[in-house]
């Protein structure tokens, strides 16, 4: 598969086109795969809860638009946020794993490719933060 301007902007012609306002390309080389790769469309709105993988870290990479990717600690409380963005100074991040997080899409046409360790588990090893 080549990843390249005609598959992003399908993906995000998908993503601007779906209620969830995202959309995500599996890159896996079948469903026995023991990783977790995929390219992510995401546009301004989606909402992206906060969440932590408690199995894995998440290595995140801008590769069109702009986002922001925020920490928070066990109460909720925002601690540290990044702005990454394709063609600026940081364009990726290593997200530890159990690390609260949750991402916003600052720009139409957003494109990430989003990795983590171990086979997709549908029962998921995420976990979400409930809303007070």
């Amino acid at each position: 598969m080549k990843i390249d301007k005609e598959l992003l902007d399908d993906l995000t012609g998908r993503a601007k086109a779906s209620p969830r306002l995202r959309m995500n390309c599996d890159l896996r080389n079948g469903a026995e795969d023991s990783s977790q790769r995929m390219l992510n469309a995401i546009e301004p709105g989606t909402v992206l809860p906060i969440h932590r993988h408690r199995e894995s870290s998440e290595t995140v990479v801008m590769l069109r638009g702009k986002g922001r990717w925020n920490y928070f600690d066990d109460n909720g409380n925002l601690t540290e946020s990044f702005l990454l963005s394709a063609d600026g100074d940081l364009r990726g991040l290593s997200v530890p794993q159990g690390q609260w997080h949750n991402a916003e899409s600052l720009e139409t046409g957003t494109v990430i490719l989003e990795c983590k360790n171990g086979k997709y588990d549908p029962k998921g090893t995420e976990e979400f933060r409930n809303k007070s």
